[in-house]
């Protein structure tokens, strides 16, 4: 029956395709056809199925035109445009669909195929295969037409021999020296762009040698073809009448820094006659707006040094990474009057507003019934005490409602106050320390206060100071280091329904503990998704968190033996917390495989036995376990007795969470995924209010596996996600009968009230 029914799916999808394509045909001029796309025959049996497959992929990425679009095999925007008619006017809905969402037939006799041919040898001739001949043809069957491309490559031309031809000029010894890094390497194959990018990499390669003026038109790259044996020979060598500049070795003279430079009625540098000289440049600031000390601290050259191209953009980097500048610009000058080759550097910085405000509004749904909003309003004062430093202060406030019936009323409110101050250097004492790269440092300082009023239940209120550094090596790795990290957490206004519920449910006592951190954090992120994505790409943060460390070494803290001691009347926390995320993205072409490890291990001791339950981990949510409710899941199989009124947070000291997600791009803005999610959190220690709840070695089949599927709306400023997903395995289920995947049955209503979870969320979960 199933298969019965499969089969006539597969029927009417079939059905409505011929359909909707008949009735694009009837719409086609006569004695033309709908161009389908083209079609590469290759005819080389010396390329591996690799090398086969992608030049196919590159060769039929050149042929013109691009047929119409398709929207799940259909071309809907091309019916669109038929059906529309001819519309007066293009405002009117028939307007729209014809002239904006629909598109007009690509035609047979749109299609230049000597032209493609053409383009297609040119692009194999470039790639090393010289012999290579393409012949295409237009095949046209009851009005719908395709390009076919025959493709002989031959053999592919291999370099063997790459020569730099020699002069005693300096230009040329400075070539020579750094000839060793060529892109072109005996017994690879012949291939156009890597010559050219070979003239880019001596270009850059001289520029960081004082060769301002060279530019890789300068050089010429000729190839010899008629060794035999299909190998080529490349010489390079300079052109001939290159400027006299181009040839000449370039040192800095003075270097000129306008601080408050004004895009409208700024003319020539006249204003360099009130330059002031600091150190190593000269300052243009009659407003005194910036102490002279913060630009030194960001160039990366100095008067007399050889021009490089790397000093410049790292230091135009720096100056961009202050956030205190709109536009930054540089220019180089000639020195006329010096008697060796000099520059004079130009540095013009238009400054942003000293002082602003922002508004942020948005809104929340979760997987718990908890739907609210929250807004936020930040000052900012850049340039505080004239070095640089960023003040800002922000204050919010939100609330979250809960729909259920059964948690009606249990209403969360939320306010806070969010100072931070910011110095674009390292601050230590005695140490002078800065960064070399492209990245300022920044050290930070933070005060925090946060008000959270769970309605009928308990209030609480939280201060926390931070005080840290800020560094990256590079755009993908980044750096954070907080030596002081203080936080305490004040919980009262604590009801008595709660403390009743909490005779059943033990674990609602730990959110409303009195908690004193007194640590240390260190993150560090290593990220190649920012910028050019690879086709296979990873992301890694990893997190150290220790807290009373060396009170507790002092004071000799024992909670186990019940010898807690105390800081200013104070029992701290006393543990070592460590987490790392790593992530795996695969990408072909719209399609994205992307893959989470998600491991955290905390070690209770001294002065604990469990973690504050603000840094316990948890699974389950929008962007973790998403087959079940936020923080739902363990620990390990224990299940809370009692879930009538309100549903506590289940935590735990150690933590596993594996996700893979498969992305397809659908049409449009619109994205489709599938996903298997797993996981759960343990305690370090035994807690006999939570049995089974212990890290064993049984940890493996403790395990919580959900699956769904979900949408995707990428509309470019965000990305809009809706996912609905179900349980595949329940841990807190006796053993034997914890995988319910016999148990699915999409038709019982019963079944999807109990199992079938909707997020929305935004951005992706990982």
């Amino acid at each position: 029956m199933a298969l019965f029914k499969k089969s006539n799916r597969l029927f009417i999808s079939q059905i409505a395709l011929i359909l909707a394509s008949c009735n694009n045909l009837k719409y086609l001029p006569a004695n033309d056809a709908l161009y389908t796309g083209a079609k590469i025959k290759m005819d080389s049996s010396r390329l591996s199925h690799k090398q086969n497959k992608n030049l196919t992929s590159d060769l039929l990425s050149l042929t013109r035109p691009r047929p119409n679009s398709k929207i799940l095999g259909l071309r809907v925007k091309l019916y669109a445009y038929n059906i529309a008619g001819h519309p007066k006017k293009q405002s009117s809905p028939f307007g729209w669909l014809k002239n904006k969402f629909g598109e007009a037939p690509v035609l047979a006799s749109n299609v230049d195929i000597e032209y493609n041919a053409k383009v297609i040898q040119s692009y194999l001739q470039n790639k090393g295969y010289f012999q290579a001949f393409v012949y295409g043809d237009t095949v046209i069957k009851q009005k719908i037409a395709r390009a076919v491309y025959q493709v002989q490559t031959g053999i592919q031309y291999t370099i063997q021999e790459v020569i730099l031809e020699k002069d005693s000029s300096s230009l040329n010894k400075a070539m020579t020296i750094g000839f060793s890094e060529t892109l072109l390497k005996r017994g690879k194959p012949f291939d156009l762009d890597v010559i050219k990018l070979e003239r880019i990499r001596i270009d850059a390669d001289l520029k960081e040698k004082g060769f301002y003026f060279f530019s890789p038109d300068y050089l010429i790259v000729d190839a010899d073809s008629n060794l035999g044996n299909h190998t080529v020979k490349i010489y390079i060598h300079e052109k001939q009448g290159i400027p006299g500049n181009a040839q000449r070795i370039f040192h800095i003279k003075d270097i000129f820094i306008f601080s408050n430079y004004s895009l409208i009625g700024s003319g020539n540098d006249t204003s360099r006659q009130q330059a002031v000289k600091y150190k190593n440049y000269y300052l243009i600031d009659s407003a005194h707006i910036f102490r002279p000390g913060l630009f030194g601290e960001m160039l990366r050259f100095n008067p007399g040094d050889i021009y490089t191209r790397s000093n410049v953009n790292v230091t135009l980097s720096r100056l961009i990474n202050l956030n205190l500048f709109k536009f930054v610009r540089n220019r180089f000058e000639v020195d006329q009057g010096a008697d060796s080759p000099m520059l004079n550097s130009f540095y013009y910085l238009t400054p942003l507003p000293k002082r602003s405000i922002y508004a942020e509004i948005f809104g929340t749904t979760k997987s718990d019934n908890l739907a609210g909003s929250q807004v936020t309003v930040g000052w900012s004062n850049r340039n505080t005490f004239k070095a640089g430093e960023v003040l800002s202060i922000n204050v919010y406030g939100g609330f979250e409602v809960q729909f259920s019936s059964t948690q009606n009323g249990y209403n969360t409110y939320r306010t806070g106050l969010d100072n931070k101050l910011s110095f674009p250097r390292f601050i230590i004492p005695i140490i002078n320390l800065n960064t070399t790269g492209a990245f300022v440092p920044k050290t930070t300082i933070e005060l925090g206060y946060d008000y959270l009023r769970k309605e009928r239940l308990f209030t609480l209120n939280s201060f926390r100071t931070e005080f840290g550094y800020e560094w990256k090596k590079s755009a993908r790795m980044e750096h954070q280091l907080n030596p002081i990290a203080i936080t305490y957490v004040q919980p009262s206004n604590i009801t008595q329904e709660y403390i009743d519920s909490a005779i059943n449910n033990p674990t609602l006592l730990l959110a409303v503990q009195k908690q004193f951190i007194l640590g240390s954090t260190y993150n560090f992120t290593y990220n190649q998704l920012v910028g050019k994505q690879p086709r296979n790409a990873i992301y890694f943060n990893g997190n150290l968190d220790l807290s009373g460390n060396i009170a507790g070494l002092l004071s000799g803290a024992d909670a186990k033996d019940g010898n807690t001691k105390y800081v200013f009347g104070l029992d701290f926390a006393q543990y070592v917390r460590v987490e790392t995320d790593f992530r795996y993205y695969h990408k072909e072409g719209n399609t994205v495989w992307a893959n989470r490890i998600d491991v955290g291990f905390g070690y209770p001791y001294g002065n604990s036995t469990a973690l504050p339950f603000v840094k316990q981990f948890f699974v389950g949510g929008t962007n973790s376990l998403r087959a079940f409710r936020s923080s739902s899941v363990g620990p390990g199989t224990y299940e809370p007795a009692d879930q009538s009124n309100f549903l506590p947070d289940q935590t735990g000291d150690i933590k596993l969470e594996l996700n893979t997600e498969l992305r397809v791009k659908l049409f449009s803005i619109v994205n489709g995924a599938i996903f298997v999610d797993a996981g759960n959190v343990w305690l370090y220690n035994a807690d006999t209010s939570r049995p089974g709840g212990q890290f064993n070695g049984q940890f493996l089949q403790q395990l919580a596996v959900g699956t769904g599927v979900g949408l995707r709306f990428d509309i470019s400023i965000l990305i809009l996600r809706l996912d609905v997903a179900f349980p595949l395995r329940k841990p807190y289920l006796p053993e034997g009968q914890r995988w319910v995947i016999n148990q699915i049955d999409f038709g019982s209503g019963n079944w999807r009230s109990q199992n079938l979870v909707f997020n929305l969320g935004i951005g992706y979960p990982f």
